[in-house]
């Protein structure tokens, strides 16, 4: 018997008109659509006068149901997994069962289209060559600050999901741990009332002051740059005596050599500078 095949298939995050023809086909020939709001999708599905049976698919089953529509596959069925907005898998329970298919040898493919992270980083006005997403931050608190405390070091555009009562929080948190950075605020993304809104951390905090949240966020905030972080290091460097300087890179494992070269780099000197310093100071 020939085994069936998941399809990721990626809906509008907003206006109907993105629904690709191809997802339109697929919708209407699998034998099942897997949802993650049954409630949300038939109105889309109406829509396109798609009538597939349709099973639900969330956060609360997403391992127990996996296996469910897995054995279906087994017998021969095609799935097609949708999310309510955008592409399945990403910020998504999906990925599990992307996971436990590809385990149990399950074909599967995917469908692209709109995605509500690209979409804002390619709006936001920031750096796109290099990004890392991070979706929603995490409820619980110690995992979220040790997630801030790694993003406050990251070199690339970042990008965050934040629901509308969350986002003065987050602001603020972001504000606290990063400092000041550059920040995109995009909401109503693809519909009427589409904002995409350049500014920055402090002021973003100001504006939500006088201003209601609305709508789902995708933050898109600036990396740490070059400059800071040479300057951070500078600093650092600043607070130790070249001895300590060149010590603590023979802690490390360098030779006295390979030390005194570092710290000339390090602090913008010459290797000869290093090495009187610690002339002098021996003598």
């Amino acid at each position: 018997m020939t085994q069936g095949t998941l399809f990721l298939c990626a809906t509008p995050i907003g206006n109907l008109q993105d629904m690709s023809p191809r997802v339109i086909e697929t919708l209407q020939n699998v034998d099942l659509i897997a949802a993650e709001d049954t409630r949300n999708s038939i109105k889309l599905l109406n829509h396109f006068e798609i009538h597939t049976p349709m099973t639900s698919y969330h956060e609360y089953n997403k391992t127990e149901k996996a296996y469910a529509l897995i054995e279906k596959m087994k017998a021969g069925a095609d799935v097609a997994l949708i999310t309510d907005a955008g592409t399945p898998a990403i910020s998504d329970p999906g990925e599990v069962l992307v996971a436990l298919c590809q385990q149990a040898g399950i074909t599967v493919t995917s469908l692209p289209g709109p995605a509500a992270c690209i979409t804002a980083l390619t709006l936001s006005g920031l750096p796109t060559r290099r990004f890392c997403f991070e979706g929603f931050l995490p409820a619980d608190k110690k995992e979220r600050e040790l997630i801030l405390e790694d993003l406050a070091s990251e070199m690339r555009t970042i990008i965050l999901y934040e629901a509308p009562h969350h986002l003065k929080r987050t602001l603020a948190l972001l504000y606290e741990t990063l400092g000041q950075r550059r920040i995109t605020l995009c909401r109503e993304l693809t519909k009427k009332f589409e904002t995409v809104m350049p500014t920055t951390l402090e002021k973003a905090i100001e504006y939500y002051e006088n201003h209601e949240p609305r709508g789902e966020y995708v933050l898109v905030i600036e990396g740490k740059s070059v400059a800071q972080i040479e300057k951070e290091k500078q600093e650092s460097f600043a607070e130790l005596s070249i001895e300590e300087h060149v010590e603590r890179y023979e802690d490390k494992g360098f030779d006295r050599k390979e030390a005194m070269k570092c710290v000339a780099k390090d602090r913008g000197i010459s290797k000869r500078d290093v090495y009187q310093y610690l002339l002098n100071i021996k003598k």
